[in-house]
């Protein structure tokens, strides 16, 4: 009995590991990130997006905080046509207006200057709060962290 839970925690390790995410390289030759599912049963396209958009916007805001202008690095419009895990929800009026929100502003976030950035951000991180609020609660918690400019 003890040889099988042995069996079972080495493969529950070993996939825990599988799931983390990897560097490749790119094109480019340097390293790139690859998100990979952190869900038993995957992720959708949405929450790997959602991901990344939270490490961008972490970025976005350190470059705030030292007073430079942003640069925004991903495809942030598809947010608009992403497979979500609850279809039904990514469907919604609800969503697709904070979606069409959530573009406006990164746009807005991307031909501001350094002054103006720090308000975009913040209106921008409040629009994902309130989605979230609205249809997904669980992400607040990580959200709440974008608000400290530190």
């Amino acid at each position: 009995m003890k040889q099988w839970i042995i069996i079972l925690m080495i493969g529950v390790i070993v996939y825990g590991l599988g799931c983390q995410a990897k560097g490749v390289e790119g094109e480019s030759g340097q390293s790139e990130k690859v998100l990979q599912p952190i869900n038993p049963n995957g992720d959708s396209e949405l929450a790997l997006l959602m991901r990344e958009m939270y490490d961008e916007s972490e970025r976005i805001k350190q470059e705030i905080a030292a007073g430079r202008k942003p640069t925004v690095n991903f495809d942030y419009k598809k947010v608009l046509t992403a497979e979500g895990t609850e279809p039904e929800k990514v469907a919604s009026d609800t969503y697709h207006a904070f979606a069409q929100a959530y573009v406006g502003l990164m746009n807005a976030l991307e031909e501001a200057t350094a002054d103006q950035a720090p308000a975009i951000f913040l209106n921008m991180v409040d629009n994902c709060m309130d989605c979230h609020t609205a249809l997904c609660p669980g992400p607040r918690v990580r959200i709440k962290k974008l608000y400290s400019m530190n």
